[in-house]
């Protein structure tokens, strides 16, 4: 009698241990897995895309104009000089030519943009 009331109890906690001890702390972890994985693929799918909406060439200038300034830092004028230019490496070379030929004066290369009122400097030397 005492076999039949004692196997119940021994196999239901048998049942109880693997239920909680193997079963429920597996599926509860398995879940964990795949919901950190999700996380890291959408934090790097969402970095990426941000990066990419950052990296992407914005609206360049159509002109730059060079303005030579003195070695009080006031702009002068120098006859004979090109100062407006389409393109930004052009502009550069001859900007770095006239620091050459005139030592004592600054250069600055600057463009209008749409969003500011002032002239954008975009190298100087």
């Amino acid at each position: 009698m005492y076999i039949f009331t004692v196997l119940p109890i021994i196999s239901f906690s048998s049942f109880l241990v693997i239920l909680f001890g193997q079963t429920i702390p597996g599926m509860i972890l398995t879940f964990f897995k795949i919901a950190g994985d999700s996380i890291i693929l959408s934090a790097a799918l969402i970095f990426a895309f941000t990066w990419f909406l950052k990296a992407r060439p914005h609206n360049r200038p159509k002109n730059y104009k060079i303005i030579p300034l003195d070695v009080f830092g006031k702009k002068s004028k120098i006859d004979g000089i090109r100062t407006e230019f389409k393109t930004h490496d052009v502009a550069w070379s001859f900007m770095k030519q006239y620091k050459e030929t005139y030592p004592l004066h600054n250069f600055a290369l600057v463009s209008d943009l749409k969003n500011s009122d002032k002239p954008t400097i975009f190298r100087y030397i």
